[in-house]
């Protein structure tokens, strides 16, 4: 089931920023972020009424002088609330309605789009009614909040959650590997896509953005029945020619949502750059199996030393990929390409992989009397380790003391699960359950 994806916009220093890391902060993982994962972010996922959403923070849209909204702002501005299902305009009730927040107004009525109107800064809901003011920016009701204090944004967050498309599963063929191309403007995630099916499906342009949807390729390879999601480009029906780079991560989000493996597509002929980190970052905490794929390794002038130092470049710069393969590949000469598939079909069995509960257990009982848990204010018991899902594949760990086990151990666990079972490709998620009821949360 996709997500659906909230799209946080307005002019400078009206929190949005705020807002963004309350509404993200509703669902925090058990433990700590995982570490190497890059935090800057405009996205996070979160949850509320049982309704699980993709938050977006779109920085502020300037404008310039004579109320002209700068070019470049305009396309990622346009861009974020293309892609959005529901549109949270954030203004300052403080400052009361500026033209600015007229002119950002205006954007959203044309974009036909489903919009909240937030009024933040509010910290006496009975006193200051000065947000009221707002309603002539002909968006509806404001709600006031306070975004720093977190004071009235349940009912902010009611009022998306009203306005989110139903929730429903996606028709699918449930044989078949879906698989997303993601990456940066003009890394070739279409070129590998046209060579993996073998025919010019897909326009390729040296022109980065366009591809102008997320295109569904259903192909045949092997007897295996597979699905290609390209994600270079945005919907057709959008206005956008040029979309900026760092907006490139919006693109992705619902094609990963929907996949089982996603091939990470990187440009051999420059490093890892943030908004490859960023992309990667999404791919791994959306729980997906994923391969590296570094293409245009043609482009490359090589050593015999070559590979390996892309190799440790990667590793050093993706760290928290490092139970991912990664392939060189060149989607114009056809170069390994063949192999794509076949490390997919790999990872993809990985991602659904049931272990026992004994095979499981014993190995537990292994790594703690090798390693035990570190002692903290109070003694930790690791009793028992089950899996409850696959794809990815989680497991849930019944311990005493759960606020005690620190993530660098939880790591240490990962490994070890990981020496005796595998998982390449894939993320694993750990779940700790106190002893006392097999079923809290």
């Amino acid at each position: 089931m996709a997500r659906a994806i909230v799209a946080l916009v307005g002019r400078p220093n009206v929190g949005k920023s705020t807002l963004f890391n309350r509404m993200a902060g509703l669902k925090k993982a058990i433990v700590e972020d995982t570490p190497g994962v890059t935090r800057d972010r405009i996205y996070e996922q979160a949850e509320w009424a049982g309704r699980e959403f993709i938050v977006v923070d779109t920085g502020g849209i300037r404008f310039e002088e004579g109320d002209i909204l700068a070019p470049e702002v305009k396309k990622q501005s346009e861009l974020a609330i293309e892609e959005a299902d529901v549109i949270v305009m954030v203004v300052d009730a403080r400052e009361g309605v500026t033209l600015e927040d007229e002119m950002v107004a205006g954007i959203l009525r044309r974009a036909n789009k489903p919009v909240v109107l937030a009024a933040n800064k509010v910290e006496d809901f009975k006193k200051h009614l000065g947000y009221l003011d707002f309603y002539r920016l002909g968006l509806g009701e404001p709600i006031p909040v306070s975004a720093i204090h977190g004071m009235n944004t349940d009912e902010l967050l009611d009022a998306v959650i009203a306005l989110l498309p139903p929730a429903e599963e996606e028709e699918k063929d449930e044989l078949a590997v879906r698989i997303a191309l993601v990456g940066r403007p003009n890394v070739g995630k279409s070129s590998l896509l046209n060579r993996l099916i073998g025919e010019e499906r897909v326009i390729v342009s040296e022109i980065p953005g366009t591809t102008r949807d997320a295109i569904d390729t259903p192909f045949q390879y092997g007897g295996s029945r597979y699905v290609l999601i390209d994600t270079a480009g945005i919907r057709r029906k959008s206005r956008i020619k040029e979309p900026t780079e760092r907006y490139s991560v919006l693109r992705a989000l619902r094609a990963v949502e929907r996949s089982d493996v996603v091939l990470i597509i990187l440009d051999a002929t420059e490093r890892v750059t943030e908004q490859d980190k960023k992309i990667a970052g999404f791919v791994h905490e959306a729980g997906k199996s994923n391969i590296i794929i570094v293409n245009k390794w043609d482009l490359v002038k090589k050593t015999e030393r070559t590979m390996k130092e892309f190799d440790d470049l990667i590793r050093e710069e993706l760290k928290f990929l490092a139970y991912s393969p990664i392939l060189y590949i060149s989607a114009l000469t056809g170069q390994r390409v063949k192999q794509v598939i076949e490390v997919v079909d790999f990872v993809a069995e990985q991602y659904w992989r049931k272990v026992p509960t004994a095979e499981l257990n014993k190995v537990l009982r292994e790594a703690v009397a090798v390693n035990p848990p570190p002692g903290g204010k109070k003694r930790v018991n690791i009793f028992y380790i089950t899996q409850i899902k696959t794809g990815p594949p989680s497991f849930a760990l019944f311990v005493n003391h759960p606020e005690e086990l620190h993530f660098s151990y939880l790591r240490y666990l990962e490994n070890t699960l990981r020496e005796n079972f595998g998982f390449e490709g894939t993320p694993i998620r750990l779940v700790l359950r106190q002893r006392e009821s097999r079923y809290q949360k």
